[in-house]
């Protein structure tokens, strides 16, 4: 029982690190209609950033948290009015190209930059285990991850259910033709929502970055599982997304033990593709986004 609660433990905070790299994917999907297969490599450049503020500047990488928000917003904005606003009457196979050649050019510039080298950002107190109400042992960190991508979550639905500009991003979300009817800048949207999701990268960026150090192709490490997670829960549905991380965090933690640490990944994609056959369209998904 010792064992299995340890395993639980782990699951759901290897869920919150997986939910605060994709709530930023799914938003940018279920708003713009774009798959950003540039995020990995966004969330390099922020793990690159943070380890840059850390070590040259002396900053905290949990302070550095919010200006590398703040100035990924405006990168991400600058990206789509630059590359993907130019493209969002193509074909989608265009766009997608886009987006990995942006990624790909990322990757490449890391890896000339600093070299393949490992870039660790030293904050001893995130990697030690604190105990969890006497039932399991967890790292600091990723309880910090857990605790940053609920409230971040909370933070986005109540800002796209509460504010007028929230609502205005919800109505491009559900018709951009009809949108613009009702005086709503649908490329000023479009803008913003970008921006807010490449502010989410950079969030988890700066939190995840005491955790795991930063090489040029750190972003492929996470991505692919953000993708399944983004895909599980439902493209666009940011409730889809946390759910969709903790199964998968759960799936990828008890198999690892009980099945073998090598195909852990096997076990998750039966799992989601098992799903998807029944739910083409995601545990939250609106139906038509499959």
């Amino acid at each position: 029982m010792d064992i299995l609660l340890q395993l639980i433990a782990n699951g759901v905070l290897l869920g919150g690190v997986f939910a605060l790299i994709s709530i930023g994917l799914t938003l940018i999907f279920g708003i713009v209609r774009v798959v950003n297969f540039a995020h990995g490599e966004l969330l390099m450049v922020g793990l690159y950033a943070t380890w840059i503020m850390a070590t040259q500047f002396g900053l905290h990488p949990y302070v550095a948290a919010l200006p590398l928000a703040v100035a990924f917003f405006f990168l991400g904005a600058l990206m789509q009015r630059a590359i993907i606003q130019p493209l969002m009457n193509a074909d989608p196979h265009i766009q997608i190209f886009a987006t990995v050649g942006v990624g790909t050019a990322l990757a490449n510039a890391a890896l000339m930059i600093f070299s393949a080298d490992l870039r660790s950002v030293d904050l001893p107190w995130a990697r030690q285990a604190t105990d969890l109400f006497g039932l399991a042992s967890v790292s600091r960190g990723n309880l910090v991850a857990f605790a940053v991508s609920f409230v971040a979550t909370g933070a986005l639905i109540a800002f796209l259910n509460r504010t007028h500009l929230g609502r205005a991003i919800r109505a491009v979300a559900q018709n951009r033709y009809a949108a613009p009817l009702m005086g709503i800048d649908v490329n000023r949207i479009y803008a913003i929502t970008f921006g807010i999701g490449a502010g989410c990268v950079g969030l988890a960026a700066a939190v995840l970055a005491p955790l795991y150090p930063a090489f040029p192709t750190v972003g492929s490490f996470f991505v692919l599982t953000a993708f399944v997670v983004v895909v599980l829960g439902g493209m666009g549905s940011l409730e889809g997304a946390v759910v969709g991380a903790l199964i998968i965090g759960l799936v990828e933690s008890l198999a690892g033990y009980y099945v073998a640490p090598d195909l852990k990944e096997v076990v998750y994609f039966v799992i989601f593709l098992g799903i998807l056959i029944v739910r083409p369209a995601g545990l939250f998904g609106v139906r038509g986004n499959e």
